[in-house]
């Protein structure tokens, strides 16, 4: 934590932010009241939240909530009808101006752009619609997309929509177990996929690869692959398989979007630990409206004038957030293929400059490896348009969140650093523009969500306390459960403090109320006595001019309990020696003192991480110990755990 501030928001950013017309129109003066009223009175907060960000209703609410079956399986605007393809695509073409603008923006690896009109996606949305409805796909029907970010993307999530079907994204790196898992315990009924994409420069065949899990899953009916590559001989299975080149053009343009309950289920994204199952948390069309709305409206400030670009995937929870926030309020959404450091290593800043981003949206792992490369920023790019950064993902070290702020936001702009998750499909802590920022901080509790930090106990820490983050009240977005598993998510959520979200994530608030990530509890190192987060011990060596990236777990010992051990990526043209090693203890030792010197420091070429760019510690200590592994499928790079090494 620092006391210092690294930005704060001019006169003219608060009078025009859309927070300081909400609190105007609310007799809010300050931002202190601000968070007291949205946290304690959250039904005055999400009634007023879902009129300021224009929820459309086909049928308004009656009720806004019932508990009558406890916090757990809160349900949340009773009596209302919606739909969120209405709301980010159909009512826009009422307004010739937004009908006519560009919605879509996507890029190709091979550095092809195609760009899409909201009139041009309404159309192309109905036709998928169509043809869903043909195979007989509707309400409460699972299809599944296995797709990287292409054009045809997005109208066919909106589709599936549109009918009242449901979207269960899966990664596209997935292997046959993982996504064979996912689709039987879904019972999807469509799979979406391509014949191919680009990735690193190369055709990665997703069909072929895809084969054996369509061939497993007992509820699958059809399969639409898109021609991303023009492949020929790619395997298709007939009565099962069509391209999508050949069912969709010929649909019909007009399509009916169902009126839906509030509580009628629209997404199902799966999220896996290190061990078990993995987990389908079940969202609905007016709890994702309501949260991603309520973010990219109030913490993102974002306008129909805005050009947004959040580096994701849609098997990532940014994925479907990043399209349904931006799009329903008509402003413009960039999507990208492959990889973000390919074909050039300053890919991101030069689509940002081709585009005019207004928002960029990034992970510190990413930000970690492009400093590295600071003259691709500094010298080749101006970033003119930008206004505000987002980060989300990992807790930041104050290193590489300086870089970001100085080099991309050239000192001047906001880094909204969020943090939720899959299970609430946003966010519980985000800064708003209008209060000042420190390094690494998340400053805010999200608006409407009830945060608190909680001691082991169950009572509320200090200032300056490490402790559990905990939501005290339900929130729309909360996951309705885990599909098919209620218990599985009462033990996960709410089995450690009664009745009280238990997130599973360290945080910490220091004296002037701004809150900090610490990592995971789960990964929660305690040697001698002492409790920290790996996020402490992994800043202190990131400060090292010589290290881009690093990874602390606690090892048992018989007389400390644990002892401390850190895996370490050296910066480029930086040798490993015994030296090196040394001098990293001891400033570790020098930055938290003598009890957190590492007992251990290893050297490795790349850490492993999910395919959302997180650090795999739990998998990192399994390694180490010699322990089984469990479920590794989300994990973007398994190889390189031959890498780390072994104590048994």
């Amino acid at each position: 934590m620092s006391d210092h501030v690294i930005w704060k928001p001019s006169k003219s950013v608060i009078k025009n932010a859309n927070i300081t017309k909400f609190m105007e129109r609310h007799e809010i003066k300050t931002y202190e009241e601000l968070i007291q009223r949205s946290t304690t009175g959250i039904e005055w907060f999400w009634d007023s939240c879902v009129h300021e960000t224009d929820i459309s209703w086909f049928e308004p609410y009656t009720r806004l909530a019932d508990l009558s079956e406890g916090f757990e399986f809160t349900k949340w605007f009773l009596g209302g009808r919606l739909n969120i393809t209405h709301n980010c695509i159909d009512r826009h073409l009422e307004n010739k101006k937004i009908a006519n603008k560009v919605a879509v923006i996507w890029q190709g690896e091979c550095g092809a752009v195609k760009k899409m009109t909201y009139t041009e996606l309404f159309h192309e949305t109905n036709r998928v619609a169509n043809y869903l409805k043909s195979l007989g796909v509707g309400k409460e029907d699972y299809v599944a997309l296995y797709m990287p970010m292409l054009p045809e993307l997005i109208p066919v999530f909106f589709a599936i929509l549109k009918i009242g079907a449901v979207v269960v994204p899966i990664f596209s790196g997935f292997g046959t177990d993982a996504v064979v898992a996912r689709c039987q315990n879904a019972g999807v009924k469509v799979v979406v996929t391509a014949d191919g994409t680009l990735r690193r420069g190369k055709q990665v065949l997703l069909k072929a690869m895809l084969e054996d899990s369509l061939n497993a899953i007992t509820t699958l009916e059809k399969c639409i692959v898109i021609n991303r590559l023009g492949l020929d001989n790619v395997p298709m299975t007939p009565g099962r398989d069509v391209f999508y080149n050949d069912v969709i053009p010929q649909q019909s343009i007009a399509a009916l979007t169902e009126e839906l309950l509030s509580e009628h289920q629209s997404i199902v994204m799966y999220t896996s630990g290190t061990t078990g199952q993995p987990k389908g948390t079940v969202h609905t069309h007016a709890g994702v409206l309501a949260q991603v709305t309520k973010e990219l409206y109030f913490n993102f400030d974002l306008k129909p004038k805005d050009v947004f670009y959040w580096v994701t995937d849609i098997g990532w929870m940014m994925g479907p957030w990043e399209m349904i926030g931006t799009l329903h309020f008509g402003a413009t959404l960039v999507i990208a293929e492959g990889m973000p450091l390919h074909p050039k290593l300053d890919r991101v800043f030069k689509l940002c400059d081709d585009f005019s981003v207004t928002h960029l949206g990034v992970s510190p792992t990413l930000i970690r490896l492009l400093m590295r490369e600071e003259s691709l920023v500094t010298k080749k790019h101006q970033l003119k348009t930008l206004r505000i950064l987002g980060s989300t993902g990992e807790p930041w070290d104050p290193d590489s969140y300086s870089w970001f702020f100085e080099n991309v936001g050239k000192s001047k702009l906001p880094i909204i650093n969020i943090s939720g998750g899959t299970e609430i499909m946003g966010c519980l802590l985000a800064p708003l523009i209008i209060k000042e920022l420190k390094p690494c901080s998340l400053q805010s509790p999200g608006l409407g969500m009830a945060v608190d930090v909680f001691t082991e106990g169950g009572y509320s820490a200090d200032l300056g306390e490490v402790g559990f983050l905990v939501c005290k009240k339900p929130a729309p977005s909360m996951t309705k459960g885990f599909l098919h598993d209620r218990q599985r998510y009462i033990d996960t959520y709410f089995s450690k403090f009664r009745h009280v979200w238990n997130h599973g994530d360290w945080v910490v608030r220091d004296a002037d109320g701004h809150w900090y990530m610490r990592g995971r509890a789960d990964d929660t190192i305690k040697i001698a006595g002492k409790r920290t987060g790996p996020a402490e011990i992994e800043s202190s060596l990131c400060l090292h001019p010589f290290i881009s990236e690093a990874c602390a777990i606690g090892v048992p010992d018989d007389i400390k309990g644990e002892i401390l051990v850190c895996l370490v990526v050296l910066n480029k043209g930086i040798g490993e020696t015994q030296f090196l090693k040394s001098d990293l203890k001891n400033w570790v030792m020098q930055h938290l003192g003598k009890t957190l010197k590492p007992y251990a420091v290893h050297v490795v070429s790349v850490l492993p991480k999910t395919r959302s760019g997180k650090i795999v510690r739990g998998v990192i200590k399994k390694k180490y110990l010699g322990e089984d592994l469990g479920d590794m499928t989300n994990l973007e790079n398994p190889h390189l755990l031959k890498e780390i090494p072994s104590i048994r």
